[in-house]
């Protein structure tokens, strides 16, 4: 049992039925995830985020640099249940190798579409001096990283609202 100090919970409605909300989120990732510094690690529009389907498949990274093709794994599917939950470890870039927090992503269908429920947690395993916390106290970290994911996931809902149109 997790409680509030530990998780970030954000929803968004999509619509979409789940199944396609699903492989929107997953298949098409590279499209609705934003780019820049805040959110990725390759510099300008280079390199791809891709999501293996299914468990033990990974979220990562890839991009060229001056010394060849650079792979950064932010993290490894652990529940793989289309259409409606997905479960993934998440690592930050600066996470040493036994850190990492978890994020669990339902799809519920709505009369209108569905329901996207991102739930990040794991943040009370990662010590309160961490880089990744930008040396902000626990309340205000965590209502920045649940800004962080709804900036992300409202881009998610544009770029499926785009893809329905353009299907119509």
């Amino acid at each position: 049992m997790t409680d509030a100090q530990d998780r970030v919970r954000v929803t968004v409605s999509v619509a979409i039925e789940p199944e396609l909300a699903f492989r929107v989120f997953t298949e098409e990732i590279d499209q609705w995830w934003k780019r820049g510094p805040a959110y990725r690690s390759a510099k300008g529009d280079r390199g791809f985020l891709h999501l293996e389907p299914g468990v033990g498949g990974r979220l990562f990274e890839s991009f060229e640099t001056d010394s060849g093709t650079r792979v950064l794994q932010t993290g490894e599917v652990k529940v793989w249940d289309p259409p409606s939950r997905l479960v993934f470890d998440w690592r930050a870039v600066n996470f040493a190798p036994a850190e990492k927090t978890e994020v669990e992503v339902c799809f519920e269908p709505t009369p209108t579409g569905t329901l996207v429920t991102l739930t990040h947690r794991g943040w009370d395993s990662i010590r309160k001096d961490h880089p990744v916390r930008h040396r902000e106290e626990p309340q205000r970290f965590l209502r920045n990283m649940g800004m962080w994911w709804s900036s992300l996931l409202t881009s998610m809902r544009a770029h499926a609202r785009e893809r329905s149109h353009g299907q119509s």
